[in-house]
C-alpha cells in the first residue's frame, strides 16, 4: 500500500506527495522533502516514517505543534483520512486504493419554524471560563474543570499562530471533538446574522462529503441574541422533533454558541450528537463558550489581516507602478497594465522584444510590484557565458565536481529562492541546460554540478529574449515544451520608433541622468536638435538613444544640444529637404563616397588595404559604407577586381 499526504488547506493546499519507503519530513527549511515558506511551521516540524506496516507521524519539537484531528500529539500511529495539521496548512494522510474525499462537510441552513424555549441557555457574560477574576479567585477542585483548562490551554496554543480561515476551521473542529461528544459539526461565519459568507463542516458518523444540515433558528437566535444554548431532547421539542434534516440524521442533542468579536457577532459553533446516552450538559455549554471566546479571537485577527492584505493589494495596484521605465504613449500604457496585474502574481513571465527596449527594467519591475520585493532579484545573461560556464552559473556545483571546484557553491537559481530569477536572452540556452530548466520549472527542484541530492527551490522565473522563440522552436534550436512554460503571461517590449511620442521624454531624462554620471551641467535640447531625435527610426531603440544623448552632452561645445553634436546616422535621417542644412550634410555625404571609392578602387577592392589608405580600422570603414549606401558598389568593384 502506497501512502500519499495530500494538503487540503493553508499552503500546502494543492500538495500531493507520495509517501517514499523512507519516510518523509515536513518543514520550513528546504532541506525537507515536503517543505514551504510558512513562517508558522518549524525548520524541521514533523516526520512520516514506516515501521511493521504501520505509519507514524512524529513531532520534531516544533514551535507550534503537530496535531493529529486536532488533537497535539507527540508520536501517533496514522490511519486513512487522518488530518494532519502543521502550521497553517492541514494535510490528509491517505492510502492508495481506499475511498478518499478532501472537502470538508458542506454545511446547509434548513429553515425552521421558532423556538418554543431551550434547555440550557448561557450568555457570555455568565460563561464560568470567561471571567479572569474568577478563575484567579480559583475554581472548584474537580477534576472535569482542570481537564477543561488544560483543553482550553492547548486550543488556545494550537490556533494562535493559524493565519488561513479554512485551515483554522478544520482545526477548531479537531479540537472540539477531543473535548466534547459530538458526531456533527460546523462553524458558521456571517456578516450580519442574516448573510451567511462561510461555513464548514464535519461530519464524523458518516464522513466528508455529506452535508451537515444545520438549523436555522437555533443558529438565528444564537446570533441575534449572542447566547449559546443547549437543546438535550430534541425528539422531546415541539419545534425541532419534525425538522426533516434533524430527524434524518436522528439527532438526541445539540449544542450551538455564538463567534462575539469586539464589535460585532462572527458567526456561530454547531455541534450535535444521535447518542442516547450522552447529552450536552452545562460543563459542555461552558467549555464550548469558552473555545467560541477564543475561536473568536483567532477568526477576527485573521478576517483583520485579510482586509489588510486586501487592502495593501488594492493600493499597490492604484498607486504608480514602482518603475524605471519612460513613457506616456499608449503602448507604454499597456505595458505598465500588464505589469500591474501580473506583478502580484506568481505566474512565469516572457518579455520578448528588440534588443534595447528595456526588457530588463520590465523584469525589475514586476519583481518590485510583487510579493517577492524584498527577496532577491537575480538576473543572468545566457548570451554572455560559455555553456560550461553557464550550467555551474545555474546551478552551482559540489565540492570537487571539476577540477578547481575547492568548496560547494550556490548557483543563481539557489540564490534566488524566495524571489525572481531573471534569464536574459533565454534563446541562447543550449539544450542539455534546457532541459535542466524545464526540470526546475515543472519540480522546482534541481541538482548542483556534482551533486545527488536534489535542492528545491522556491522562485519566480522571468525570461527575456530578442529573438522570436516560435521561430527557433519551428527551426529546432529551442525546446518546444520549455517555450510552453515559459509561455504563461507574454509581454513584447515595443520598439522605440513604435512609441516616438516618448522620444523628447526619453531625451530630457538621460540628459539629466548623463549629466549627472559625467558631472557636468544639463543642457537642453536644441529644436533642430529635437528634429533628429523625432525622425531617426533607432535600430539600437533606448539604448542607442541614452548613448547618443551621453555623447552629445560630453562633446558638444555649444551651450545646447546642436544636431552637430548629434551621431552623423542621426543628423541625416532629421535634415529638411531644401535646407542649406540639407545641402550641407548631402555635400559631405557626397564628398565621403567618392573618397572611399576611390581609395577601394587603389586597393583593387580590398578593405584592409582601402582601410590602411584612409587611415581608418576596417570595421569604421564597413560601417561607413553601409550607412553611405555603398555596398552595391563596392561588391560591384570587388567582382570587377
Amino acid at each position: 500500500m502506497n501512502p500519499r499526504v495530500i494538503g487540503v488547506a493553508g499552503p500546502f493546499k494543492g500538495t500531493i506527495f507520495e509517501v517514499p519507503e523512507g519516510g518523509v519530513s515536513i518543514g520550513r527549511d528546504p532541506s525537507n522533502q515536503l517543505w514551504v515558506n510558512d513562517p508558522a511551521l518549524s525548520r524541521r516540524h514533523c516526520q512520516l516514517t514506516r515501521a511493521n506496516g504501520q505509519f507514524i507521524v512524529q513531532d520534531l519539537e516544533s514551535r507550534n505543534g503537530t496535531l493529529v484531528n486536532g488533537v497535539p500529539v507527540q508520536q501517533q500511529e496514522l490511519q486513512h483520512q487522518d488530518k494532519i495539521s502543521v502550521g497553517d496548512s492541514v494535510l490528509v494522510f491517505a492510502i492508495e486504493g481506499a475511498a478518499l474525499s478532501l472537502d470538508s462537510s458542506p454545511v446547509e441552513l434548513t429553515e425552521t419554524a421558532d423556538l418554543n424555549g431551550v434547555a440550557l441557555v448561557l450568555r457570555q457574560e455568565d460563561a464560568l471560563y470567561l471571567q479572569p477574576q474568577k478563575v484567579a479567585a480559583g475554581l472548584p477542585a474537580e477534576a472535569r474543570i482542570a481537564r477543561d483548562l488544560n483543553s482550553l490551554l492547548k486550543i488556545a496554543t494550537g490556533i494562535g499562530a493559524i493565519r488561513d480561515a479554512e485551515s483554522l476551521q478544520w482545526q477548531i473542529l479537531g479540537m472540539i471533538f477531543d473535548v466534547v461528544p459530538a458526531d456533527r459539526g460546523a462553524i458558521v461565519l456571517c456578516d450580519t446574522p442574516e448573510e451567511v459568507r462561510s461555513t464548514g463542516g464535519w461530519d464524523r458518523v458518516r464522513g466528508p462529503g455529506h452535508p451537515v444540515k444545520v438549523s436555522r433558528t437555533v443558529v438565528g437566535r444564537v446570533l441575534r441574541e449572542r447566547v449559546g444554548v443547549v437543546v438535550n431532547d430534541v425528539s422531546g421539542d415541539d419545534v425541532l422533533r419534525d425538522v426533516h434534516s434533524l430527524a434524518e440524521f436522528r439527532v438526541r442533542s445539540l449544542l450551538c454558541v455564538p463567534l462575539v468579536g469586539p464589535d460585532k457577532v462572527l458567526g456561530a459553533i454547531y455541534l450535535d450528537s444521535r447518542s442516547p446516552s450522552e447529552h450536552f450538559d452545562q460543563n459542555h455549554l461552558q467549555m464550548m463558550t469558552a473555545i467560541a471566546g477564543i475561536a473568536s479571537l483567532a477568526f477576527e485577527n485573521v478576517r483583520r489581516l485579510e482586509a489588510l492584505q486586501q487592502e495593501n493589494r488594492l493600493l499597490r495596484s492604484e498607486i504608480n507602478l514602482e518603475h524605471n521605465m519612460v513613457g506616456e504613449s499608449r503602448v507604454m500604457r499597456e505595458v505598465y497594465e500588464l505589469i500591474r496585474r501580473v506583478a502580484p502574481t506568481d505566474s512565469t513571465v516572457l518579455i520578448q522584444g528588440e534588443s534595447g527596449t528595456g526588457k530588463e527594467l520590465v523584469a525589475r519591475a514586476v519583481h518590485r510590484n510583487s510579493p517577492r520585493a524584498e527577496r532577491p532579484f537575480v538576473a543572468i545573461n545566457c548570451a554572455a557565458i560559455t555553456e560550461t560556464l553557464l550550467e555551474s552559473e545555474l546551478l552551482g556545483h559540489e565540492k570537487g565536481a571539476f577540477t578547481g571546484a575547492t568548496a560547494q557553491k550556490k548557483g543563481k537559481i539557489e540564490i534566488a529562492d524566495g524571489g525572481t530569477l531573471f534569464l536574459d536572452e533565454v534563446s541562447e540556452l543550449a539544450p542539455g541546460l534546457q532541459a535542466k530548466l524545464l526540470r526546475v520549472l515543472q519540480e522546482r527542484e534541481f541538482e548542483r554540478v556534482g551533486g545527488t541530492r536534489p535542492v528545491k527551490v522556491d522562485i519566480r522565473l522571468i525570461a527575456a529574449s530578442n529573438r522570436n522563440l516560435p521561430e527557433a522552436v519551428g527551426a529546432g534550436t529551442f525546446r518546444k515544451d520549455l517555450y510552453y512554460r515559459l509561455n504563461v503571461v507574454a509581454l513584447t517590449m515595443p520598439p522605440l520608433r513604435e512609441r516616438r511620442e516618448d522620444i523628447t521624454l526619453l531625451a530630457d531624462y538621460f540628459v539629466a541622468k548623463a549629466s549627472r554620471k559625467c558631472r557636468t551641467r544639463i543642457k537642453a535640447l536644441s529644436p533642430e536638435a529635437r528634429v533628429c531625435l523625432m525622425n531617426y527610426d533607432w535600430p539600437g531603440n533606448v539604448r542607442e538613444l541614452e548613448n547618443a544623448l551621453e555623447r552629445a552632452l560630453v562633446m558638444g561645445t555649444a551651450d545646447v544640444i546642436l544636431p552637430d553634436d548629434l551621431p552623423e546616422s542621426v543628423v541625416e535621417s532629421g535634415l529638411r529637404v531644401g535646407s542649406f542644412a540639407t545641402k550641407f550634410h548631402g555635400a559631405i555625404k557626397d564628398s565621403k563616397k567618392q573618397v572611399i571609392m576611390e581609395a577601394l578602387q587603389q586597393a583593387n577592392g580590398k578593405y584592409t588595404e582601402a582601410a590602411k589608405l584612409l587611415g581608418l580600422h576596417p570595421n569604421s570603414l564597413l560601417r561607413l559604407i553601409r550607412r553611405l549606401d555603398l555596398k552595391a558598389a563596392t561588391k560591384a568593384l570587388a567582382d570587377e577586381a
